[in-house]
């Protein structure tokens, strides 16, 4: 098993690479050569940041979007998504703009709406499973608590892309899938047992 968690220069790297270890990840690398990325068995597309942020970053190392695209849409790798990792699987995001996402999930991703509500969402919630049997959901319960830091939310163009949902004024994305893609808009990195089960389930994930 070896899990590559891409750096393109955005992301809580190092704290999603020892929660990764703790979850039983034999190999763990932080990196953006081709040659780690093709030797991969799992990718991790971590995101800390703004949506278009995390575009460019991506963009700006030569051949990596290409690469990625080759490694997850025709190599079917395992991939996972955390945080803006997991909305730039999206078409589109509206932050600060219209920007092209991966196109990984069709769907879009925008800013959180409602009165008295705090923005970014930081802190604290339980999801709502959606009834499914999808293996990095594996001993998840409904109303297990996660941690989330998110202004904007990701909007599947297809409801049965989305696994979990959380409450925040009103039922936001919580988990996303399609197929070898998984992508969480919370941190399992900082959120303790059941970070890191649903982070040993995905390595442990064969689509």
């Amino acid at each position: 098993m070896k899990t590559i968690i891409i750096d393109y220069g955005s992301g809580n790297i190092e704290s999603v690479a020892n929660a990764l270890l703790s979850a039983g990840g034999d190999e763990v690398l932080v990196s953006n050569k081709f040659s780690d990325i093709k030797s991969a068995t799992h990718l991790i597309l971590p995101g800390v940041g703004a949506f278009g942020d995390c575009m460019e970053g991506l963009k700006e190392i030569e051949g990596l979007l290409s690469e990625l695209r080759k490694q997850v849409l025709t190599e079917k790798k395992p991939l996972l998504g955390i945080c803006v990792g997991m909305q730039v699987l999206a078409s589109f995001g509206y932050e600060n703009g219209e920007h092209q996402g991966l196109g990984f999930i069709n769907g879009h991703v925008e800013k959180i709406s409602g009165e008295n509500l705090k923005i970014p969402h930081m802190g604290w919630n339980n999801i709502a499973v959606k009834p499914n049997k999808h293996a990095v959901l594996a001993d998840i319960k409904d109303g297990e608590h996660f941690y989330f830091a998110n202004s904007f939310h990701f909007i599947c163009q297809n409801e049965n892309n989305v696994l979990a949902q959380v409450e925040y004024s009103e039922k936001l994305t919580a988990i996303v899938a399609k197929e070898n893609i998984f992508g969480v808009q919370f941190h399992p990195e900082k959120s303790g047992e059941a970070g890191l089960k649903l982070l040993k389930n995905f390595l442990n994930w064969r689509p």
